[in-house]
């Protein structure tokens, strides 16, 4: 795909900076900016990254928690203005690039080895 210098130079000033690194088997909280009404608060959601998709400006990544007993995934745009900060929890070590593996798993099967247990 051909790309104008001018799109890129765009694409480019619209990207975030400052944000933490992180891999796939991470296990990441995301503050993230809810507006309801004209309130707006920030919730909290905290998950192993089971997916990144990396396209420039439009870069995604996946987070899957349990919550009560029901897997929940929620994606975020990597450069989204919502995101107010992204903390890396805990480090794991995967071999595979998508976790969706985890998905069938329960309880501590579902579990990711830590950085430091290896």
């Amino acid at each position: 795909m051909v790309t104008s210098p001018k799109l890129a130079e765009f694409e480019s000033s619209q990207l975030r900076t400052g944000q933490p690194v992180f891999r796939v088997g991470d296990t990441v909280r995301v503050h993230y900016k809810i507006v309801e009404g004209d309130k707006e608060r920030v919730q909290v959601f905290q998950g192993v990254v089971i997916k990144r998709h990396r396209a420039g400006a439009r870069s995604t990544f996946t987070v899957r928690k349990i919550s009560f007993n029901i897997g929940v995934e929620r994606i975020f745009l990597m450069h989204s203005p919502r995101i107010e900060k992204l903390e890396v929890v805990s480090r794991g070590v995967v071999r595979r690039a998508r976790l969706f593996y985890l998905r069938d798993l329960q309880g501590k099967a579902a579990r990711v080895r830590d950085q430091k247990d290896a």
